[in-house]
């Protein structure tokens, strides 16, 4: 089966499954086997055993759908806001150097966002909004390009 790009079922494939427990539901109550269930409705036998222990133990309340089963998302409104922090820099929010990293992130959803997401869910949440996780083939703001250089110059055949 084809997962959604963030992983689990589409709302719609949700509805279909809760649908077919339900069905199941139906046939449980007029003492239909395991077996003949999982044929007509085209699912594994032992998916059919647990609905059934689930009916037993919970009626068909306990067959209905409880939600999507992944991890907190952040809505696109909160990532705008997650990107402008991200763009201020980290010496912004108290780190030495100019490196993002994916621990760095997490601790900014937290205290800007108050969500708590895993270290694969903020990558999975970057990568997914653009984000890579190479550095940029940018230069330092500090760097003398004359001292370089020289050092190129002077240093390095002595190196070699």
């Amino acid at each position: 089966m084809r997962y959604a790009q963030g992983g689990g079922l589409t709302l719609e494939r949700q509805t279909f499954r809760e649908g077919l427990r339900l069905e199941a539901a139906d046939l449980f109550a007029e003492g239909v086997s395991s077996a003949v269930v999982a044929k007509r409705l085209r699912v594994s036998e032992r998916s059919v055993q647990r609905w059934r222990k689930a009916w037993r133990d919970g009626g068909r309340r306990a067959l209905r759908s409880k939600g999507p089963m992944c991890r907190p998302q952040i809505s696109p409104r909160q990532f705008k806001v997650l990107e402008a922090e991200l763009l201020k820099g980290p010496v912004a929010h108290g780190w030495t150097d100019q490196t993002w990293t994916l621990a760095r992130i997490q601790k900014v959803i937290g205290r800007r966002l108050h969500k708590v997401l895993s270290i694969a869910a903020v990558y999975q949440t970057m990568r997914r909004n653009g984000w890579s996780r190479q550095i940029p083939a940018r230069r330092a703001l500090e760097r003398d390009d004359t001292a370089v250089a020289g050092w190129v110059k002077d240093v390095w055949p002595h190196v070699e």
